[in-house]
């Protein structure tokens, strides 16, 4: 792992201990940072540290870190149910509450009043607009959008984004930050919704969804072509370095046919609907696109875990420097 970190932050505050919260939480302790995580429910914190631990075990038996420091990691998290003690020493506080405007606000304005001037307050929302959430906050100069992606401990990826009111040096600020940490941050310049990750994946979501629903293909085969084809390359070749490599000309003649035959339906897609209406929810329920068993999720998500600890990238970010 990166050993060396930015010296602005030399604790972080996680506000809660949810599924992004703990694994947030993890990744700071992992780069040998005191964290302090807030939850109003004692159950919540509990179970965040033993899932860390458990992630931790996973990580270590991929070799990623030695088990050894597994415990040393856990200590690193400090656990509180009053928010005032979690964020008292902190540099930086994280907030990855539930997808909430109004929580989020109240949470922020909280922050805003407890937190001196010099602390960074970041939210992880996915989506919901940085200038929203700080709307009852007096210095929004210091509220920037962090949105890490699931699971955060590995995922390398992290938007940071600039609101409105956002300083350039609190971006700043965050963005090195986190590449002290082993992160691959990238600048989002405007706070629009679903920042960069979630509106590409979204657009590439609702063209396989009309796929499926106008007898194109079926699931299955939708999936296996982005899994055998372009997806395999895309880690090395992006879509803006893959129009560059056949050619601009090349692309626009492409966009001038085929786009007028790509969906741009600015509504959810009927079939999607549907499914919602007839409770066919995906592995909560048991169907979705697919039919699923317990067994079969605990399985995917298995394969999952694999696939990313195998990745160079994920690898490259527990590296020591």
């Amino acid at each position: 792992m990166n050993s060396t970190r930015s010296n602005r932050f030399s604790a972080v505050a996680v506000v809660g201990a949810g599924l992004m919260g703990h694994g947030i939480a993890q990744l700071f302790a992992t780069r040998e940072l005191d964290v302090h995580l807030y939850d109003l429910d004692p159950q919540a914190l509990s179970r965040a540290l033993t899932n860390a631990a458990a992630n931790l075990e996973a990580i270590a038996a991929n070799g990623l870190i030695e088990r050894a420091e597994i415990r040393s990691i856990i200590n690193r998290i400090h656990t509180h149910s009053a928010l005032r003690e979690a964020v008292s020493d902190a540099d930086l506080v994280i907030e990855a509450i539930s997808e909430s405007v109004d929580l989020k606000q109240k949470v922020f304005r909280a922050l805003d009043e407890l937190c001196p001037q010099s602390v960074i307050l970041a939210t992880n929302t996915s989506a919901i607009s940085i200038s929203d959430i700080s709307e009852l906050v007096v210095n929004r100069q210091r509220v920037v959008g962090t949105h890490f992606w699931n699971p955060p401990y590995l995922i390398p990826l992290v938007e940071v984004v600039k609101g409105p009111d956002t300083a350039q040096e609190t971006v700043d600020a965050v963005y090195h930050f986190l590449q002290s940490v082993g992160k691959r941050p990238v600048k989002v310049r405007k706070d629009v919704p679903g920042f960069i990750g979630n509106r590409l994946q979204h657009a590439l979501w609702r063209e396989a969804i009309s796929i499926v629903e106008n007898e194109i293909a079926d699931a299955e085969d939708v999936d296996e072509v982005i899994a055998s084809g372009f997806g395999l390359r895309l880690p090395a070749l992006g879509p803006l370095k893959n129009a560059d490599l056949v050619g601009l000309d090349l692309t626009l003649a492409i966009h001038d046919y085929l786009l007028p035959h790509i969906s741009g339906s600015p509504d959810s897609s009927p079939l999607l609907k549907r499914k919602a209406n007839r409770h066919e929810l995906g592995c909560t329920s048991g169907k979705g696109f697919y039919d699923w068993t317990p067994e079969d999720e605990a399985q995917l998500k298995r394969e999952l875990m694999a696939y990313l600890m195998a990745s160079p990238q994920v690898r490259a970010s527990f590296s020591r420097s």
